[in-house]
């Protein structure tokens, strides 16, 4: 992990501002979502990008039952069926 410099301090919401620099940099706007989870010890945010629930690809994703598959595992789905 790359250390910016940067320091923030948490308000009285828990809330944090990420520097328009970084934001910029990640092409994160207003109302992106922000995926937040524990790296060992470290608190990661990360802009959220949807993906297969099968394989975690976040290419050729196709919506199926209001869940995100992506084409390939479609296809071994479909395999699956013809057997």
């Amino acid at each position: 992990m790359k250390s910016t410099g940067i320091i923030r301090r948490v308000d009285e919401l828990g809330r944090v501002v990420i520097p328009i620099e970084i934001r910029n940099q990640f092409d994160i706007v207003e109302k992106d979502p922000i995926e937040i989870y524990v790296e060992g010890s470290n608190i990661v945010l990360k802009k959220f990008a949807p993906n297969c629930i099968f394989c975690g690809n976040s290419q050729d994703l196709l919506s199926y039952n209001d869940k995100l598959i992506c084409k390939k595992c479609a296809n071994k789905i479909s395999a699956l069926k013809e057997k």
